[in-house]
């Protein structure tokens, strides 16, 4: 008897083993699935609030920095040169030059009558006194020397109401002023003795003199000038902040509070320009804050013949006099008698 074996046949609507398609996920619920795309929106959101927080706080603090710079904490006056010095003396004000703020001062006229004023230009961060220098010690040794002494505070260190640090734009316009102001008071000499930010002033409004407010000789002690390598090099003294993206966005939040960016100061003009009167250039080979380079380049533009320069070895910003008290009064002594006697000459010809 033969036996016939037929294939096997799947069942009504089976597959065949091996042809079975994928499962497919169960359906999920419709509310399970709008709480997970809450949860993924929630969490997106979160983090773009994280990110915005973050940008915010870092244009913050860069804005704060700005703001500090351009408002710098000046102490009030302690002294006066009656007190300091014994030095009789006068409380003036005036508009400066721009007419948009107002010029303190401190005028000491010579023990004798003199046609020769040095009108001191502090730095940065001080007024008038600039205790460090020593100020007051200077404008005793000048008086000594028969020269008229200015004494003033530029805008964000007045005494009245203080203004924005602008770099040297505005402060240029308050130092002419005080030049005028030593004019009227009979000087046929007027020399500026500058300091660190007030050196660079200094040199700014050298640029733009006139027959009421020439510069007949400069003293430029620690030299600064503003720039971005200049600000960062002085931030850097104080906190250690990375260069990008720090300067680019402190440089860009300046113009709110000081009304000018360093393009609009002629920083590169100062640094190539060949000024007629004799410039006497005192710098540290150790300066921090304003490099020596900025010091060297401006004085090998000059080519008065009374303009010399002087780089204290170990020479700090500022603290040039207490390094070398003796050379430093003995080679400013010099120059000014030099310039003087030229003056004289000059008249006498």
């Amino acid at each position: 008897m033969s036996t016939s074996l037929s294939p096997s046949l799947p069942a009504a609507g089976g597959f065949t083993p091996g042809l079975l398609p994928p499962l497919l996920p169960a359906p999920q619920p419709t509310e399970q699935v709008a709480a997970g795309a809450r949860r993924k929106h929630a969490a997106l959101a979160v983090i773009s609030a994280l990110a915005a927080m973050l940008l915010l706080s870092v244009v913050a603090f860069h804005g704060y920095v700005a703001w500090v710079i351009a408002h710098p904490y000046v102490p009030a006056l302690y002294s006066n040169p009656q007190t300091a010095k014994g030095l009789a003396y006068s409380d003036v004000s005036f508009p400066s030059k721009s007419g948009r703020t107002t010029v303190h001062g401190w005028y000491i006229p010579s023990g004798v009558t003199s046609d020769r004023t040095v009108v001191f230009s502090h730095g940065y961060g001080a007024n008038r006194e600039e205790t460090w220098v020593p100020m007051y010690e200077l404008a005793s040794l000048l008086h000594g020397l028969h020269y008229n002494v200015f004494m003033f505070d530029y805008g964000y260190a007045s005494s009245g109401v203080r203004t924005p640090a602008t770099g040297g734009r505005e402060e240029s316009k308050q130092l002419l002023s005080a030049v005028q102001y030593a004019r009227s008071q009979g000087a046929d000499e007027v020399v500026v003795w500058g300091f660190s930010m007030g050196a660079g002033t200094a040199l700014q409004a050298a640029l733009q003199t006139d027959a009421t407010d020439s510069i007949d000789a400069m003293i430029l002690d620690s030299l600064f000038l503003p720039s971005s390598d200049s600000l960062y090099n002085n931030i850097k003294q104080y906190m250690d902040l990375p260069r990008y993206p720090s300067v680019p966005l402190i440089e860009w939040m300046l113009p709110f509070f000081t009304g000018s960016t360093f393009n609009q100061l002629p920083v590169k003009q100062v640094l190539s320009t060949h000024y007629t009167m004799p410039i006497f250039i005192m710098h540290g080979t150790k300066d921090a804050i304003a490099p020596i380079e900025t010091a060297e380049k401006v004085a090998a533009s000059q080519y008065n013949s009374l303009s010399r320069e002087w780089y204290v070895e170990g020479g700090i910003h500022e603290l040039l006099f207490r390094t070398k008290p003796k050379e430093y009064i003995q080679r400013a002594a010099l120059f000014l008698s030099q310039v003087d006697a030229a003056r004289k000459s000059s008249e006498a010809a």
